[in-house]
């Protein structure tokens, strides 16, 4: 188990779902990824807090009435001043969609659009610093974001965030980039291709499972979708699928440890 009390800025540190079904949508993520919620509270919109282990994970929560957005994961990078982000954000051409605002007792957050067009949310913490457990079954464990315009996204965030870019692959049939803070991987660029045709740019979440291929038939058996994969990979065996009312992730089973 892998618990964590903070994020360095520029990590991403929390994921949220925004779904026509709530109810749904826990049950889904219950059996998928062996979830336990906190009671949903109606002043916050439902916002229904899930744990594993005792420790926060993410969060699911209901479309609001009027917005005319896709039911989709949103991932969010810590930062020490949301406000100073946000005028970093439009500075370097990206378009703010909810402006830096305080959610009561719990931190400071901000929503944008980047320049490639993927949506990306900034959480400047208070009492809640982010997901509390990390890279176990349940938990994320990497975020990446997939856009057409690999060099303008990178520019783009690194005007925000201190990160050390590094190239993975050739930079044409694949074209990857790997975003580290101190040295320390937290995220990283995927360059779009043909086979993205129809799926705009933006973020995806790795949910760590215990079984890839078990979890992967579970997905569809739960009402989902399996739309890549399963795959091996250096990091370990993954699928990209899709909830039953269309929020996108991946699940990754982490390679054994070395003894």
């Amino acid at each position: 188990m892998t618990q964590r009390n903070g994020y360095m800025d520029g990590a991403p540190c929390w994921v949220d779902l925004s779904t026509p079904d709530l109810a749904g949508a826990m049950r889904f993520y219950a059996d998928l990824l062996g979830w336990a919620y906190d009671p949903s509270v109606a002043e916050m919109g439902h916002y229904t807090m899930a744990r594993v282990h005792g420790g926060t994970v993410a969060a699911i929560a209901p479309k609001q009435p009027g917005m005319d957005m896709p039911s989709a994961w949103s991932v969010y990078l810590k930062t020490s001043d949301a406000d100073a982000t946000s005028r970093q954000v439009k500075a370097a051409g990206g378009t703010m969609f909810v402006e830096p605002m305080d959610i009561p007792g719990a931190g400071r957050m901000a929503f944008a659009f980047d320049p490639t067009g993927a949506a990306i949310g900034f959480w400047q913490p208070t009492n809640h610093t982010g997901a509390q457990r990390f890279d176990e079954p349940g938990a994320m464990c990497w975020h990446e974001i997939a856009t057409r315009d690999g060099a303008a996204a990178d520019k783009f965030y690194r005007s925000l965030f201190p990160y050390e870019m590094q190239q993975i692959g050739d930079g044409k049939g694949f074209d990857y980039t790997m975003w580290s803070l101190d040295n320390h991987p937290v995220c990283g660029r995927m360059q779009m291709t043909d086979e993205w045709k129809g799926i705009p740019p933006c973020w995806m979440t790795y949910f760590v499972v215990e079984n890839c291929d078990a979890s992967a038939k579970k997905v569809v058996e739960l009402g989902g979708k399996l739309n890549h994969g399963p795959f091996d990979s250096p990091h370990g065996r993954i699928a990209v699928v899709t909830d039953p009312y269309g929020a996108g992730f991946s699940i990754i089973q982490r390679p054994p440890a070395a003894s």
